[in-house]
This record gives C-alpha cells, sequence and structure tokens, in this order.
C-alpha cells in the first residue's frame, strides 16, 4: 500500500517561505556583535534577548486559540508583513536606547507569529502516519538558515558591515512574504471545530507536561551559542560562527533526510535519549574548543542532536494534544523556545562576564543531563497513567 506523499503543494511553499524568514531571522545570530559595538555589554545583550523572548511568549497565549479557531494563513501574512517592516528599520538603529529595546519587541512579535503559524500550517499537511518524518522534513527549512545566517552573514559582514545585514535580512523577509500569499487553509475536520481544552487546559494535561519540560531544557541549553556564539568566536579567536552553524546545520538536514522515516518506524523515544547525549557531548567539546577543527566536531555533534530532538517532541506533543487543541499545543510547545532565551539569555550573559564562554557550554551540557535525566523518570508510561488516574 502506497504512503500518503509529503510533498504537496501546500507543504512545498510553507517549507520555502519558512526558509526565507528563517534565512533572515538567523542572520540575527550576529546581532551581538552589533549590540556589543554600540556599547552594550554581554549582560545586557542578554537582557535584550531575553526581552524579544519574553514577548514572543506572551503572544503565544491568544494566538494558540486564535490558530484553533481561525486557521493560520491570517497570522502567516500578518506576522510575514511584521517581520518585513522590522528587518528595514534595523538600519535606523545607531546607538543603545528606547529604539533598539522597541525593535526587539516588535521583532519578537513576528517571530512567535511565524514560527507557530509556519510549523501548525506544515503539521495540517503532514499525514499522521508520517508525522515524525513530515515534521523533519519541514524542519530542514528551519535548520538551513541556521546555517545559511552564519555564513550570509558573517560575508555580509566582510562586506559592508551591519548595514549590508539588515538589508538582506529585510529582503528576505519580503520573499517570505509573497511566497506565502498562495497559502490556504485546510478545511477543518468535525473533531477539529469541536471545542478543546484550551491554551490553559493543553498546557496543564497530564502527558504533555514531561514534554513541555523537556522542550524547554531543550531549548535553555540552545540559547548558550544562538545567542553567544558570535560573542566566544570575538573573545577567543577560535573557530567562527558559519563553521559551527554550518557543521551543525549539515549534520542535522543529511540525518533528517536520510533517516527521517526511523524514528516513526522504531519508536520516537528509542532515539530521543542517544539524541539529547549527542547535544550534550557537542556542548562539552565547544566548551574545551581550541582550534576550528574543534568547533566543527561540536557543530557536527549539536546538530545530531538537535536533527531528532525537535521532531521527536514536537511530534509527540501533535499525537497527545487532541486534534481541537493543536494550535494551542503548537503555541505553547514553539513557546518554550523563547522560554529558553529569557531564562537563558541573563544566566549566560552573566557566566560568559564572570568566568568564560568555556563555564557557559559546560553549563549548557550539565542542563541537557540533569533535564534529561527528569524527564526519563517522568515520562514512563506507568508513572503517566498512574498521573492521569
Amino acid at each position: 500500500m502506497a504512503r500518503e506523499p509529503l510533498l504537496t503543494r501546500a507543504f512545498v511553499l510553507c517549507s520555502l517561505a519558512n526558509l526565507a524568514q528563517g534565512t533572515a531571522f538567523n542572520l540575527y545570530l550576529h546581532l551581538a556583535g552589533f549590540l556589543n559595538g554600540l556599547g552594550a555589554d554581554d549582560l545586557e545583550i542578554g537582557v535584550i534577548y531575553g526581552l524579544t523572548a519574553a514577548v514572543a511568549i506572551v503572544a503565544r497565549r491568544p494566538l494558540g486559540p486564535y490558530l484553533d479557531r481561525h486557521g493560520y494563513r491570517g497570522v502567516i501574512l500578518a506576522g510575514g508583513a511584521l517581520n518585513a517592516a522590522v528587518c528595514a528599520l534595523y538600519l535606523a538603529v545607531h546607538a543603545m536606547g528606547p529604539g533598539i529595546y522597541l525593535l526587539r519587541v516588535a521583532h519578537g512579535l513576528a517571530e512567535a507569529l511565524l514560527f507557530t503559524a509556519f510549523f501548525g500550517y506544515a503539521v495540517d499537511h503532514i499525514p499522521a502516519g508520517r508525522r515524525t518524518e513530515g515534521i523533519a522534513l519541514f524542519g530542514i527549512s528551519g535548520m538551513l538558515p541556521i546555517a545559511l545566517g552564519g555564513v550570509l552573514g558573517e560575508w555580509a559582514l566582510a562586506r559592508g558591515g551591519f548595514a549590508d545585514l539588515f538589508v538582506i535580512s529585510a529582503v528576505l523577509a519580503v520573499l517570505s512574504l509573497l511566497l506565502s500569499l498562495p497559502l490556504r487553509d485546510r478545511p477543518r475536520s468535525r473533531s477539529e471545530a469541536e471545542p478543546g481544552r484550551g491554551f490553559w487546559g493543553s498546557l496543564g494535561q497530564r502527558d504533555l507536561l514531561p514534554l513541555w519540560w523537556m522542550g524547554t531544557v531543550f531549548a535553555l541549553a540552545l540559547t548558550s551559542v544562538f545567542a553567544f556564539l558570535r560573542r566566544f568566536v570575538d573573545e577567543t579567536g577560535v573557530g567562527s560562527v558559519g563553521d559551527f552553524f554550518a557543521a551543525y546545520a549539515a549534520a542535522a538536514i543529511l540525518l533528517r533526510l536520510g533517516f527521517g522515516w526511523l524514528p516513526d518506524r522504531v519508536g520516537p523515544k528509542r532515539l530521543l535519549f542517544p539524541s539529547l547525549a549527542a547535544l550534550a557531548v557537542g556542548f562539552l567539546a565547544l566548551a574545551g574548543a581550541e582550534d576550528t577543527r574543534d568547533v566543527v566536531i561540536a557543530g557536527v555533534l549539536c546538530g545530531i542532536g538537535h536533527g531528532y530532538v525537535f521532531p521527536i517532541l514536537f511530534a509527540l506533543v501533535v499525537s497527545r494534544a487532541s486534534d481541537a487543541d493543536r494550535g494551542s499545543a503548537s503555541a505553547i510547545f514553539t513557546a518554550l523556545f523563547d522560554v529558553g532565551v529569557v531564562l537563558g539569555g541573563p544566566l549566560f550573559g552573566s557566566l560568559s562576564r564572570g568566568l568564560d564562554f568555556g563555564w557557559t557550554f559546560a553549563t549548557a551540557a550539565g542542563i541537557v543531563v540533569v533535564g534529561t535525566g527528569i524527564f526519563g523518570l517522568w515520562d514512563r508510561p506507568g508513572r503517566l497513567a498512574k498521573a492521569s488516574a
């Protein structure tokens, strides 16, 4: 019996639009260097990243129920328009002050709208029997921009500085908006039209709680590199942002292209724990990096971990949530990555200011190890069944 197709027109268009906006967003992997040049220290940089994420978290509360009732297209178009405007407005920032804070607030809102709605739209067009594989494939449109953002950003900075970087991000944001125009929501099924538990009900659902925990741990650890790798490279002269994220994204993409089907075949949780271990080892490798080769090895290990961890956790969330609460569950899960930045920005900023970047990345590895242990004890089928009784 032939499997249902994944590469439908809607799925491909959504992937291309997400690729363009993701590349625009990941150019801001270099923003720490821009902020430092304006006079911000590492702690203030962490606070600014945290502010952006805090706005994205707050936006998810009304966003989830709205998506459940009205679909994804309108949110994608609104987020795309806001994102294009925000990226262009960075060109007007020439000093630290209220302007950069307001801009980061708007950027956080745009990110919340697009990240949640694009992934929700994609999941809506993935066959249930190929859910982890489909999320993994769609996730390539989010992983490839990590590499492109690192490499393209360094090219732009070498060519013309941050002004060129901001222009490129604005052009990509506009391209994403144009690619989004043909998207149409799938007709809602009867089960999806029925009233769901809503945002708070999904947040407190017993079998989803361990997934919220693990998603937060994952996101918190990732913040160490996404917010502070630029500063690590500037301070130590070891490797480059492009080296790390090119290796990171290449490893994740190759894993998903070659073995994206494996979690659905053998069971998602069987691959989740080894993937988390690879992520922790990657952070430790980065903590001890002394040359470009070490940075690349760390990127490969972290990319292998991310390559499976994200789609497995997201697929488990979608499988455990009801059809009527899919938008709310997706909003909560994507918000966890902003929770990680809110917590991790100040935490890792303080560590890097008081100690050094080796301790920053070693702490991220410890967070993954401890968090995974708690998740493993919490998410046992017998324990969940007892808690729900």
